[in-house]
């Protein structure tokens, strides 16, 4: 439940805000009184997803057209036919259709949760005076709550005392470095959420200090709570092969429907018995419509989803598999997806030298490195305040605390220091805590009978108080300068010494001697650059979208090779939809951006034509993730709001894993098309065959009955579809651009060379079956029939392996799978008509070594025309290089 009017509380005081909660902070909420709140405003959790009920998943799966021109036939051949067999046959085959979808969502959903289990949450609460610790679940508006570095913020709320408090928000602002936190009330309601600095949000990480918090919203009625309901908005959106086979089964459902309406008006005027004429139309319908178009591509996509998961990525609705492959424009966010998300110090100047820093992250490994010829000099003294005026600790790779002073003291352990021996023996004796109004931290330690000060801040607050030359202060600021157009953020160091500490520590900040500035940044990852070159090679465009300033930005889409300038999330909003339609291509970086300026960064590149991936891990990340063709999530920082927005999750957070995804998302959609061109080209051959029959009255216009029709569907058509669909990617996959988001998978040209090639495999079974009609009878016309354009349909997929490479080249069997999948075929073929139980389920007889001959050379009839046209295009290809 949230409140009728919700209280501006980062305007208030800190009494204010208390006497709105009706709560002491000292004593905090009774048991009886959070006992009552909770029952009034529901558990501190989000509200679950309403789960989809078994029922209506299963009756999803009868949604696509296939399935109910299934459904029909086989309830038509169960009544009036009373064709027992056929029928159960036909309902059988859309149960398993519907199986086999069910249990792919079934198989992600099951790894979706697995990734989304976490630890559970503890919060330190006062309750009854007594500072006690609860699961955050049960935290309730009015708690007065504990937190300190380390801790993941358990609700929204106002502060209430602060001792250097900061806390990252980057996961609901994009903010990459942490906010300083304090009681003061700001005025005005209108502040923007990343500068309410008496404010702490639900799912922040507290870096440094601590703080009480008088919890102020829970669960849904959060800040999160508020960009998870924006989802609820967003329904997902069909995929380019969504949208690309509901157009083709329409096309081929408009087609076979005219021919079955013409097949079933001539055998009616022919005077043909009802039951005659049904018996035909469900046969036609059979194999008019591609029943295993379903079930392969289902399988071919549910093979993808594995391979993707194999690769670190795990896609939670199988037909967005093939979406990555037709990406034209991925919009990243940059913390944590494109760099470490761990501030990193690059370089580092003192007096009249400069150093590099190598190593990224909170690894301790690297060198820091002058240039030669320069005299070298003990960087001990210089580095010593990077360890003693700070409180991170780094170990292992892992830090606690805040992530600058992170940098500075992995940069001092590369020096040679050791962290906890330096501090061991250097204790402080006093210590100015860092504060945003004058940007330092100072702390005092007994060295050799003296007291030195060791001071780290902002440059310019620093040099404010040095002691130094006018020259000095011109190659400082300078240098300053340097390194901030790099998009580094720049901490300065200094040092006095006194003989003792006593009375107003900042006063005594006075003529301090300069020892070092330090470049820090939050590097790109290792794979970033090479994958967002890939993604450029493949014709892809790549934006960084992130919440810190346009000038940092910048400075690491250069490092990254990102192409186009950098703009602000305002200057974006202030754009018309014409203008940005118009410069979105010559856009590279949207900094300091709000939800609402990424999810219409979609909308432009959508009305551009473009097939749109968003990557991102915060809160923040969501509404856009929803809305993008395909949402990417990153699997270990990613928030759980963002996982749910995402149709695919990253396990490894690894920009480089997309560009793995893409390809086998492009190998895919090859394979499909060519699987679809292989249907398409049986199916056309059916149609005709079916047509013809009626219209010449061949085998009483039955060319095959309705279970032969489905015995060639699921055996030579879907075991030489999967053998098509699981080929190996094309050497130069990542060298194509991305196709239109309109394109067809089948050309006009394509579907006119596929007519002529149904055309030639309907004559020569047409010629099998009336041959044999007149010498041996309907039952064994029908059985050389079903041989026949099953031969033809083996041959024909031999020919669709390549686009231009013969059928009689090595490389046609050059694929295992695809030499096991033919041999299964041409099993199936000679089953079907020698052995005996099959021989009574489909109505077939043995053939005679002549009969087999007349089949095999009729069937194989197929590959001449097919060979002449691979010819002609390899001369086309030829003459244009």
């Amino acid at each position: 439940m949230t409140r009728p009017e919700s209280p501006v509380f980062h305007a208030m005081s800190v009494p204010e805000a208390l006497e709105v909660e009706n709560v002491d902070q000292q004593s905090g909420l009774s048991g009886t009184e959070a006992a009552n709140r909770r029952q009034l405003y529901g558990p501190n959790r989000f509200a679950q997803a309403k789960k989809e009920p078994w029922w209506r998943a299963f009756a999803r799966q009868y949604a696509d057209l296939m399935q109910i021109v299934l459904l029909v036939a086989g309830v038509g051949s169960l009544y009036p036919l009373k064709q027992w067999g056929t029928g159960l046959m036909l309902i059988m085959l859309t149960l398993l259709n519907a199986a086999l979808g069910l249990q792919q969502e079934g198989k992600a959903a099951a790894a979706i949760d697995a990734l989304q289990k976490m630890m559970i949450v503890k919060a330190r609460v006062r309750r009854d005076g007594v500072l006690t610790e609860l699961p955050a679940e049960e935290l309730v508006p009015g708690d007065v709550v504990q937190i300190e570095a380390g801790d993941v913020v358990p609700a929204d709320g106002r502060l209430l005392r602060t001792a250097t408090l900061e806390i990252d928000e980057s996961a609901l602002t994009g903010e990459s470095l942490p906010v300083a936190k304090n009681v003061e009330p700001l005025a005005g309601a209108g502040v923007d959420l990343g500068d309410r600095s008496d404010m702490a949000y639900l799912n922040t990480n507290v870096t440094r200090g601590s703080g009480e918090l008088l919890v102020t919203a829970t669960g849904m009625s959060t800040e999160v709570g508020r960009i998870s309901g924006m989802l609820q908005a967003e329904k997902d959106a069909a995929t380019p092969l969504t949208r690309q086979l509901g157009k083709l089964t329409n096309q081929i459902l408009l087609v076979a429907g005219f021919a079955l309406l013409a097949s079933v008006v001539i055998n009616l005027a022919r005077g043909n018995e009802f039951t005659v004429v049904f018996t035909a139309a469900v046969a036609f319908a059979v194999s008019a419509v591609p029943t295993g178009l379903p079930a392969v591509v289902t399988t071919i996509l549910s093979l993808g989803t594995q391979m993707l998961a194999r690769s670190n990525a795990i896609v939670k609705r199988l037909r967005s598999t093939e979406t990555l492959g037709s990406t034209s424009a991925i919009n990243s966010d940059k913390t944590g997806t494109l760099t470490l998300n761990q501030m990193t110090a690059t370089e580092m100047a003192i007096p009249g030298r400069r150093y590099v820093i190598s190593g990224s992250g909170y690894s301790t490994e690297g060198t820091i490195k002058r240039v030669a010829g320069e005299p070298d000099v003990p960087l001990e003294d210089y580095l010593m305040p990077m360890i003693l005026a700070s409180d991170a600790v780094v170990s292992d790779g892992r830090l606690i605390g805040d992530p600058t002073e992170g940098a500075l003291v992995v940069l001092a352990e590369k020096g040679g220091l050791d962290t906890a021996a330096t501090r061991e023996r250097y204790p402080r004796v006093a210590e100015l805590p860092f504060d945003a109004s004058y940007k330092m931290m100072a702390t005092f330690h007994r060295m050799s009978g003296r007291v030195r000060c060791y001071v780290k801040g902002a440059p310019d607050q620093l040099l404010a108080r040095c002691s130094v030359t006018p020259e000095q202060h011109e190659r400082y600021s300078a240098e300053n300068d340097r390194l901030a157009r790099q998009g580094l953020r720049v901490m300065a160091t200094a040092y006095k010494d006194f003989d003792s500490v006593d009375g107003d520590l900042l006063g005594m900040l006075r003529d301090l001697t300069p020892l070092a500035m330090v470049g820090i940044v939050d590097p790109p990852r290792p794979q970033a650059r090479g994958a967002i070159e890939q993604a450029h090679t493949a014709g892809i465009q790549v934006r960084m979208i992130t919440g810190d300033h346009a000038v940092t930005a910048a400075a690491i889409a250069g490092k990254l090779g990102i192409h186009g300038r950098a703009i602000t999330g305002a200057e974006f909003a202030a754009m018309s939809d014409e203008q940005a339609d118009r410069e979105i291509d010559g856009i590279g970086v949207i900094a300091r951006v709000t939800p609402e300026h990424k999810v219409r960064l979609v909308d432009v590149l959508r009305r551009r034509g473009h097939i749109v991936a968003m990557t991102g891990d915060g809160v923040n990340d969501a509404p856009a993730l929803k809305k993008a063709d395909i949402g990417i999530a990153m699997g270990i920082t990613g928030t759980e709001v963002s996982k749910e927005a995402a149709a695919m999750i990253l396990t490894d957070d690894d920009f480089a894993t997309i560009v793995k995804a893409v390809e086998l998302g492009r190998t895919l959609y090859a394979n499909l098309k060519k699987y679809i061109f292989f249907q398409m080209g049986t199916l056309a051959g059916m149609i005709i065959t079916f047509l013809a029959a009626s219209v010449a009255n061949v085998a009483a216009g039955v060319p095959f009955l309705p279970l032969q029709t489905l015995w060639l569907n699921f055996t030579t058509q879907v075991f030489q579809s999967v053998g098509l669909g699981y080929a190996s990617a094309e050497p130069d996959i990542m060298r194509r651009p991305p196709r239109r988001s309109d394109e067809p998978l089948l050309s006009r040209g394509a579907f006119a060379w596929l007519g002529v090639v149904g055309l030639i495999m309907a004559a020569v079974t047409l010629v099998m079956i009336w041959w044999a009609d007149l010498h041996h009878g309907v039952d064994y016309a029908r059985t050389m029939g079903l041989t026949t354009f099953a031969i033809a349909n083996l041959a024909f997929s031999l020919t669709v392996r390549s686009e231009i490479r013969s059928v009689f080249s090595l490389e046609t069997f050059g694929d295992k799978r695809f030499v096991i999948t033919t041999g299964m075929s041409a099993t199936a073929i000679v089953l079907a008509t020698e052995l005996g139980l099959l021989q009574r389920i489909l109505h077939t007889v043995s053939l005679d070594a002549r009969d087999w001959l007349f089949c095999l050379l009729a069937g194989c009839v197929v590959v001449v025309p097919t060979e002449i046209r691979k010819a002609v295009l390899r001369r086309r290809l030829q003459g244009s290089r």
